[in-house]
């Protein structure tokens, strides 16, 4: 079967975001999705307790490493009575522009400690907005497809009402191409691990609150192939570790689907790293501007 998404972003009454999740579970109420058969089941993730992956932890601003700055510089940061190896200061986004918008919203975390101002339309402009084809989901037996525009290279997709939008980091990363900032692909444990000690956040693709999804196929207009997430992609910035836990800082804050999702939470690395594997791995570094010498020695 065959169904497509329009315009429904907010939840009826309530003027919350939905996510990803929250648009098509409450989908016949709000006329959200209207499709060629009957509406898709529903995903694993929608009866499950939001709270089953992560762990609310009060969400900081000045606390540890300055972004660029390595773990080594500062005194071990101890929160939520826990120690922590690396622990980065990020400013924190209160809600996403719109609902299908995290991408650009986790980017503005990392742009914004790092000093660069630089909201939705001017993140869209340089990423690249490919509205050539809306995509939409065909679903055969158990597998699904989303037919699309090319994620790698652009945002596919309507941002205000299509929970199918999104884009891969390798699309996102030009924001941070364009102010010169160092990107790097952090793809493992030890990778991240490494970029948070030298106070480099992660912008990664995952799920929302981390639960459990169903697996889909991306198909962009040439052919190219993605694995991804069905209707709870999402995107957010790892800014800390330990042995156990990575912790997070989400810009989706409470929806209709998790009244009371915190800005900051923690999650175990045996949890980050599953998520991870079903957005193929999908998850860069972002450092700061390496300035060159000019190559006079100093001359």
């Amino acid at each position: 079967m065959t169904y497509r998404t329009f315009q429904a972003p907010r939840s009826p009454g309530t003027g919350a975001l939905l996510s990803r999740r929250g648009l098509l579970k409450s989908a016949a109420a709000v006329a959200g999705l209207v499709a060629t058969g009957p509406i898709p089941r529903s995903t694993t993730a929608q009866g499950m307790d939001p709270y089953t992956f992560i762990a609310t932890m009060q969400a900081t601003t000045t606390l540890g490493q300055r972004v660029g700055q390595a773990a080594s510089e500062v005194e071990q940061v101890v929160a939520d009575n826990t120690a922590w190896d690396a622990y980065l200061q990020l400013p924190v986004k209160q809600g996403q522009d719109f609902s299908y918008t995290c991408e650009f919203d986790s980017a503005w975390i990392i742009l914004t400690a790092y000093g660069h101002d630089m909201g939705l339309d001017e993140q869209l402009r340089v990423v690249g907005h490919d509205l050539s084809i809306e995509p939409y989901a065909v679903e055969s037996g158990s597998s699904v497809t989303i037919y699309g525009g090319d994620i790698a290279e652009m945002y596919s997709g309507d941002y205000r009402g299509n929970l199918l939008a999104r884009a891969r980091t390798s699309a996102v990363r030009k924001v941070f191409d364009a102010v010169e900032l160092t990107v790097t692909a952090t793809p493992d444990r030890a990778s991240t691990e490494q970029a948070l000690l030298q106070g480099q956040p992660v912008f990664f693709k995952a799920t929302v609150d981390f639960l459990d999804w169903r697996p889909v196929t991306w198909v962009c207009p040439d052919g190219d192939q993605y694995p991804g997430v069905f209707t709870n992609d999402h995107a957010l910035v790892a800014m800390g570790f330990n042995d156990s836990h990575v912790i997070v800082r989400d810009p989706l804050g409470p929806t209709t689907t998790n009244h009371t999702r915190p800005w900051q939470y923690r999650v175990s690395w045996e949890r980050y790293l599953q998520v991870s594997a079903g957005q193929d791995y999908d998850a860069i570094a972002v450092g700061p501007r390496v300035i060159l010498g000019d190559g006079t020695g100093g001359a």
